[in-house]
């Protein structure tokens, strides 16, 4: 089935626009439209010709189109890494959580014996909601949002130890997991927040009626604690970029220090740190650790569990890699100083041939290429909040579905549901339910058949069954 064309699926809003590149790009459009206009108008209003030979437009046109498409294609492949990654953090926490939940038992014996029911549940249900925690820590550190006072994070993470020696302690002996990097470089007259103590509330009001955080723990926390999604704000200069000329002039002149993390483009070329997710993979891998010395898991399954940890590592190595190995400045300044030159003297090349569709013409060619360079520049890291970027808030809360799923098992023996009058397990070459089978005293019998009850006459319902669904669903 043919996927719907999400150019012209639902009603054009300007959101659909802002996901375009036309509000980057239309200020370079416009000046080399200009230049060709001038370009026209000069050689048909007064005697002098500026057109010039177009020897170099096909080879150079080839070459420039063929750098872009590498560029293009390189930023699309670190997108489709990016999804791959986060594809495996959300296998890897099913896993994970299915391994805690069903193989580690609620009715324990030996040295583990000295714990409820309750509160064995309660342990596992924890570690469960350690690997969602993992997964949000991820997302804030690949937006470089550091600390962990978040309204999706802090109540999955509240509980955890805060010092090296006990649960009270001097600020030094504050573990890492508690260290706020955004504190440590906040002046005193700044307030703990942007938002401010209102943080929720904001956040609530501005997204309407959805608010996931509510099926998070309520959870008190010693200073305010920032919105789940806390994207930039768009400002006028995101539109106009030719306007941040004179906000830099105005800033080198009163010489005022860049505010950080304002704008659409938030983070640019800088590095990303957290140390959030790893201390969450040391607990679990901790809490793995001492249920394989308390023998509550089985090898096979223990194997299991580190592989996934093993797994969530590494698709952290590799979106830390994704998120902090940017194009090389000097590609990317070359590239565009290269096609900013070849847009400059295109009308001056195709005058001769086409007159007054030079105008239209290089419009369109930097509208192209311009295009395609800022597409390759806008999905070199999909981790922000731009329109276009991955949607981690959404793979976030499907992760959160499908642990709570997962925890909703009631794990039954299955023998409290297979021998069912619902179920006809040898359909459709018999169609007795299992209550009915094992409910008669004697052996097994097809009633259509006059051989010898018995295994063998199973043997055949099975072939025959095969035989039966090889002929209805076959056209």
């Amino acid at each position: 089935m043919v996927s719907a064309n999400p150019l012209f699926r639902g009603t054009w809003t300007a959101k659909k626009f802002q996901a375009t590149v036309i509000n980057d790009i239309w200020p370079e459009v416009l000046f080399f439209s200009l230049v060709a206009t001038m370009v026209v108008l000069v050689s048909e209003k007064t005697s002098h010709d500026l057109g010039i030979s177009n020897q170099l437009l096909t080879v150079l046109g080839t070459v420039l189109g063929l750098v872009i498409s590498f560029r293009t294609s390189s930023a699309y492949e670190r997108y489709q890494d990016g999804r791959k990654m986060w594809t495996n953090i959300i296998t890897a926490s099913r896993n994970l959580a299915q391994l805690f939940w069903l193989h580690i038992p609620v009715e324990r014996k030996g040295a583990a014996a000295n714990t409820t029911a309750l509160q064995n549940v309660i342990e596992k249900k924890t570690m469960v909601n350690l690997i969602l925690a993992y997964a949000v820590s991820v997302k804030h550190f690949l937006r470089d949002e550091p600390g962990a006072y978040y309204e999706d994070l802090y109540p999955l993470i509240s509980f955890l130890p805060r010092y090296a020696n006990g649960s009270q302690g001097s600020e030094a002996e504050l573990l890492p997991l508690w260290h706020d990097e955004e504190e440590a470089h906040r002046r005193s007259d700044q307030p703990v927040t942007e938002l401010g103590r209102g943080g929720r509330d904001s956040e609530s009001t501005n997204r309407g009626d959805f608010d996931p955080e509510k099926a998070l723990p309520n959870v008190l926390s010693e200073r305010p604690l920032k919105p789940a999604r806390n994207p930039p704000h768009t400002t006028v200069f995101d539109y106009i970029p030719l306007l941040r000329l004179f906000k830099w002039t105005v800033r080198v002149i009163t010489r005022s220090a860049r505010p950080k993390g304002r704008g659409k483009k938030r983070r640019f070329n800088e590095y990303v740190e957290s140390q959030i997710p790893l201390e969450i993979i040391l607990i679990l891998s901790n809490y793995t650790a001492w249920c394989m010395r308390a023998g509550l898991l089985q090898p096979a399954v223990a194997t299991g569990v580190t592989n996934n940890l093993t797994s969530l590592q590494d698709t952290l190595s590799n979106l830390e890699r994704i998120c902090n190995t940017p194009l090389p400045f000097a590609y990317q300044a070359h590239l565009r100083m290269s096609l900013w030159l070849y847009l400059f003297f295109l009308p001056f090349q195709i005058y001769n041939a086409y007159t007054w569709i030079t105008i239209p013409g290089t419009a369109f060619a930097a509208f192209l290429l311009l295009g395609f360079l800022e597409i390759g520049q806008e999905i070199e890291n999909p981790f922000n909040y731009d329109l276009n970027d991955l949607d981690l808030d959404y793979f976030c809360l499907a992760i959160q579905r499908e642990l709570h799923l997962i925890t909703a098992h009631t794990m039954p023996n299955p023998s409290d549901f297979v021998f069912s009058s619902l179920n006809q397990p040898f359909a459709p070459a018999d169609r007795r339910t299992a209550k009915d089978l094992t409910d008669s005293a004697s052996e097994y019998h097809l009633p259509s058949e006059t051989a010898e009850p018995g295994f063998a006459s199973l043997r055949r319902t099975l072939v025959k069954g095969w035989k039966d669904v090889d002929v209805l669903t076959r056209q």
